[in-house]
C-alpha cells in the first residue's frame, strides 16, 4: 500500500505506456536518488510550465455532453481529485496522471489572444464556450496567472457565451465580470459539490474550495443574478452517495434551482490510482465501492462507448436516479437548462478594433 501525500489526492504516479509516457528508472541523478539517501520528501512542490499552443478551442462531436467547444487555459490541475477522468490526458506530455497530474502543471498565457484571432475568422459561428470541462479554470494557480479572467473579459467585450464549471470559491474573484456577463444573458456557472464532509473532501479533493465554501459560492452567485448550478458530481457509491440530499437541500436554501449528477468514471489510469485510494483510505469498503462500480458499468470499471458512458445502468444506478429525481423535487430544484444569447456576438477585426458591418 502507498502512503498518502499530505496535500495531495493520488497517492503514487502512475505509469503509462501510452504516448511513449517511460517507465522511470533510476539514473544517477541526484533528484532520483534523493528519497533513497534523505528519506521520502514531506512535501511535493507544484510546479508550472508556460505552453504556446497555436490555437485554444478545442471542439467535439460527443453525444453525450451539451457543448461543442471547451477552452482549458490550465493543464493538470492542483485540486488533486483522486477520481478526475481528465488525468489520462498528461500522459500526452509523457507525465503521469498520478502525482504529476496535480503537481506540474502548465498555463497558456496567450489564451485571449488566441481566441480573439479565432473569434475575428469569418468562418467562426458563435455557440456557447465552456470552461472547466477538463481541468478546473480556477485552481489555486489561476490566481497568479488570471487566464480564466483575460477569456472573460474577451467574452464580455465581444458578447460571446461562455459556461463555467469549478470546485472552487475563487470563480468570486470574477463575480464583477460573470454578473455583467449574466445581465446579457451570456453565462452560467455550475459548482460541483460531492459531499458536505470537509474532512472526506481534503481526502478526494485536497486543494479545492471546501463544501462550505463551494455552497456560499453558490449564495453569492445566485444573489449576484449570476445562473448558478449545482452539480452533485461525482457520485461515488458507498462513499458520497449519502449526501445527495444534503447537498440538493443545502443548495436550494441558498437559491440554486438547477442540478445535475454525474457517476463515477475511472477511465484509463485513473481507475488503478484509484483503487489504490481506496485501499489507502477506506480498505474496509474498497471491494464494494468497486463491485458497484462495475455493476453500473456492465462489469468493467469504465464504459468509454458513446450513448453509454454518462447512463450507468443497473439497479444501483437506477436507485440513484430516483433518490436525486424525488430529492429535487422535495428541494424545489429543477433540471439544468442554459439558454444563452449567441446572437449579440460581434466578431473582432485583426487588429483588434471592431468590426462595423
Amino acid at each position: 500500500m502507498k502512503q498518502p501525500k499530505k496535500g495531495r489526492g493520488a497517492t503514487h504516479n502512475e505509469t503509462s505506456s501510452r504516448f511513449n509516457l517511460p517507465i522511470r528508472e533510476l539514473d544517477t541523478d541526484w533528484l532520483d536518488i534523493e528519497e533513497a539517501i534523505d528519506g521520502p520528501r514531506t512535501k511535493t512542490k507544484t510546479t508550472v510550465q508556460l505552453l504556446h499552443p497555436k490555437t485554444i478551442i478545442s471542439y467535439n462531436s460527443s453525444p453525450d455532453i451539451g457543448f461543442d467547444r471547451s477552452i482549458n487555459p490550465l493543464v493538470g490541475c492542483e485540486h488533486g481529485c483522486v477520481y478526475c477522468y481528465a488525468r489520462p490526458s498528461h500522459a500526452f506530455h509523457d507525465l503521469s496522471p498520478g502525482l504529476d497530474f496535480e503537481t506540474k502543471l502548465f498555463a497558456k498565457p496567450d489564451a485571449a489572444r488566441l481566441l480573439r484571432e479565432t473569434l475575428a475568422k469569418k468562418s467562426y459561428t458563435p455557440a456557447p464556450i465552456a470552461m472547466g470541462t477538463n481541468t478546473d479554470p480556477y485552481q489555486p494557480i489561476e490566481g497568479r496567472y488570471r487566464i480564466t479572467r483575460q477569456v472573460l473579459e474577451l467574452c464580455l467585450e465581444l458578447r460571446h457565451p461562455v459556461t463555467i464549471t469549478t470546485k472552487s470559491a475563487r470563480v468570486l474573484d470574477d463575480l464583477d465580470l460573470l454578473t455583467e456577463l449574466a445581465r446579457h444573458r451570456l453565462t452560467a456557472v455550475g459548482i460541483s459539490v460531492t459531499s458536505l464532509d470537509p474532512r472526506l473532501s481534503g481526502l478526494l479533493e485536497p486543494r479545492a474550495s471546501s463544501p462550505a465554501k463551494r455552497l456560499d459560492a453558490l449564495e453569492k452567485l445566485v444573489s449576484a443574478g449570476v445562473p448558478a448550478h449545482v452539480s452533485v458530481a461525482p457520485i461515488i457509491p458507498a462513499i458520497t452517495d449519502h449526501f445527495i440530499e444534503a447537498i440538493l437541500d443545502a443548495a436550494a436554501q441558498r437559491g440554486v434551482r438547477s442540478a445535475s449528477w454525474i457517476m463515477l468514471r475511472l477511465p484509463h489510469e485513473v481507475a488503478p490510482l484509484f483503487r489504490e485510494w481506496l485501499e489507502t483510505h477506506f480498505p474496509d469498503r474498497a471491494g464494494k465501492v468497486m463491485s458497484i462500480v462495475q455493476q453500473v458499468r456492465d462489469g468493467k470499471d469504465n464504459d468509454a462507448q458513446f450513448f453509454t458512458r454518462m447512463k450507468p445502468q443497473g439497479t444501483w444506478a437506477d436507485l440513484t436516479r430516483t433518490r436525486f429525481r424525488i430529492a429535487c423535487r422535495k428541494s424545489g430544484i429543477g433540471k439544468a437548462h442554459v439558454d444563452l444569447d449567441c446572437t449579440q456576438f460581434v466578431a473582432p477585426a485583426l487588429d483588434g478594433q471592431m468590426r462595423l458591418l
